[in-house]
């Protein structure tokens, strides 16, 4: 489909979000096609790294409301579910470059990657209090992991932005770079990965990762059990109704 690119060249996938004039906001259409790359290239031989990328100016707004309201998610074999099950699970080296704009899933998608490398202009948000709903994609579990649970409390729970020196600082990304280099740096890494013995590679990090993939498949499950609730409840419905009517949600009687 147009709005995913894949393309596979020297061992190394390149998925590219394609849909930048909709700030490449994922539709479910997306998200199964996202979810076919990953899954194809588990057990194909000449596919030894992911990369995983989007426009210098936008790594992806998180979902499309509209599709998201229409087509919201029913139960873990949803294309969503699949995807996230998908990139938790994935057994190769899983690289993302990030410029732009992260919003939600733009954002926890990172913290299932092995390296990832950030434009100078990238923003970093999950928002899910602000639309009443709760973290997805396991990052209950993987952001207090990996931030601490203060730092992890701020951006979950407030949901504000941060940008590329911040994320630097806590090791959600490896390197920062001006947004015209980024794609290509992360491509350059690629190359060097996919050069190194795959059987080494995929070792070493299940070792790393040993322990807990069954933990966060859990996680993923109870949240999206949670998150589905919560779209259905006043909060949510506030949340995307002020946001389709382009006006402030009141959340004071909720």
């Amino acid at each position: 489909m147009s709005d995913i690119l894949v393309h596979t060249e020297a061992g190394i996938r390149t998925i590219t979000f394609n849909r930048v004039d909709k700030k490449n906001s994922f539709t479910s259409a997306m998200y199964g096609a996202m979810a076919e790359a990953l899954a194809s290239a588990v057990d194909d031989p000449g596919v030894r790294v992911v990369l995983l990328q989007g426009h210098e100016t936008v790594f992806s707004a998180g979902n499309d409301i509209g599709d998201f309201l229409n087509n919201p998610p029913a139960g873990l074999d949803s294309p969503v579910f699949r995807f996230l099950q998908g990139i938790a699970t994935f057994p190769k080296p899983l690289l993302a470059a990030v410029c732009g704009p992260a919003v939600g899933v733009g954002t926890t998608l990172l913290f299932h990657c092995d390296l990832v490398y950030a434009g100078d202009n990238a923003a970093f948000s999950m928002p899910f209090v602000n639309l009443g709903l709760c973290p997805e994609a396991a990052s209950s579990l993987l952001v207090p992991q990996m931030l601490g649970y203060h730092r992890a409390a701020e951006a979950l729970l407030l949901g504000e932005p941060f940008m590329a020196e911040a994320a630097l600082e806590v090791g959600l990304v490896n390197r920062v770079l001006p947004p015209t280099e980024a794609n290509g740096y992360a491509q350059s890494v690629a190359k060097k990965l996919a050069a190194k013995p795959l059987s080494s590679l995929i070792e070493t990090k299940r070792l790393m990762k040993k322990g807990q993939e069954e933990r966060v498949l859990r996680t993923i499950a109870e949240e999206g059990e949670s998150f589905g609730r919560m779209l259905r409840e006043p909060a949510a419905k506030e949340a995307f109704g002020a946001f389709m009517e382009r006006r402030k949600p009141d959340f004071s009687q909720l």
